[in-house]
Order: C-alpha cells, then structure tokens, then sequence
C-alpha cells in the first residue's frame, strides 16, 4: 500500500515524546490475549493488524499514570479499531482463557473511519450514537465523560473531528493521571473523561473487524 511509505513528517508530532522517561514499545512489550497467530505482525517497526477475529493485544504489565503516543492508519474506508486504557487484569485473564473473539473491559479510546458513518447511513441504519475517531467511553468499569456526549451519555464525543481518512497516518496521545483520561487527535485536545475506576490495568490495542497499521508507539510512566 503507498501510504505506509509515508513520511514520518506526514503526521505533525506536538509533544516531545524524545523527552526523558520516554521510551518505545515494541513487540516484547505486548502478548497474546485471544488473537489468532497471524491477526498481529510487525514489520520494519511497524504493527499491522488484520481486524480478525475481535480480540486485543495488551502490555505485558500494568500500568497507572502514563502518556502514550499511537501513530495509527486504517487501511480500508469504514476501519475499526482502538486502545484500551486501564484494561481490568479479571477481564483479560478471562479473554484469555476463553480463546474466543472478544473485547476487556476498560476505557475505550475509538480509532473509527470516518467511512463508518457513511456505511451505516448507506444501510439505513442510525449513527448518531458514536463519533468515529476520538470517542473515549468506558466498557464494563466507571467513567464520568467530558462533553460534548453521545445521546445517552455514555460517551465523550470529540468536540472536532481531526483525523484524516484511511491510508493516512494520524497521531494519538494519550494521558491517563489519577482517574483521569484525555486524549489529543493529530495534535489537538477533544475528549476525555474523570472518576475512572479502577485507575490502573493493561494497556491494549484492538483489533475489530479492519486491517488497521500502527508505529510510534511511545510510553512515560509517571508517578
């Protein structure tokens, strides 16, 4: 695919992930949950992701507060895909031994195409209820998001839309301190949420139906 030549000028980088603290992940910091062999790759520092079956790929450890930088690209119209924030250890060791499609629970930070939305109005079905890219909700644990919400609530929908479409490159960061998530799209703060609990748990990239290709990823842990 052309676009995974891009540059790495292609998506502007607002934070210093350079800075002290800072470090890479790479593949011996993520392990299986309930994907099949070959739904994770990597490849010349970047993870691809076949979107089969519904599953994760978490960090080998926990984490509390940290910032975290994604660098993602959804390879078809309509791409799903996420992080997982603060995922409950219960809810992976439960995937796990399962060994069936399925998602933790945790905070979800959505990485959705923009196509999704026309897809679903092509089938006359509704889609006021999700945001595509930047949606951060929580999924079997407690969260208070910021708004704008979704119609029920539940979610913290981005308040502009930032992210380009699929075969481009788009950067996430992410921060997560004492309950508190907020996440910044291609360089802009637009969602979050507060009084997350629990604070602490794996962090997990999800695969959801769509090849989707990720690289930079960049973690600080803080106290």
């Amino acid at each position: 695919m052309p676009a995974s030549a891009e540059s790495a000028s292609a998506v502007r980088a607002f934070i210093d992930d350079d800075g002290p603290g800072w470090r890479s992940l790479s593949e011996s910091d993520f392990t299986h949950v309930n994907s099949a062999e070959d739904t994770w790759s990597w490849n010349d520092g970047v993870l691809h992701c076949t979107g089969r079956p519904v599953s994760v790929l978490r960090t080998t450890k926990p984490v509390k507060n940290f910032e975290m930088v994604v660098e993602w690209m959804h390879e078809r119209s309509a791409g799903n895909s996420g992080v997982f924030v603060w995922t409950t250890p219960a809810s992976i060791e439960k995937l796990t031994k399962a060994g069936k499609p399925g998602l933790p629970s945790g905070i979800e930070v959505q990485i959705l195409d923009h196509g999704y939305t026309e897809m679903r109005k092509s089938r006359g079905q509704s889609y006021d209820w999700f945001g595509t890219n930047g949606d951060v909700f929580p999924v079997g644990v407690k969260m208070t998001p910021f708004p704008p919400l979704s119609p029920d609530g539940s979610r913290s929908f981005p308040r502009k839309h930032l992210a380009k479409g699929h075969g481009h490159w788009n950067h996430y960061y992410i921060r997560g301190i004492n309950g508190e998530v907020r996440l910044w799209v291609n360089g802009e703060e637009v969602s979050g949420g507060t009084g997350i609990e629990p604070a602490e748990g794996y962090l997990c990239l999800e695969s959801e139906g769509s090849p989707i290709q990720f690289r930079k990823l960049r973690i600080r842990e803080l106290p």
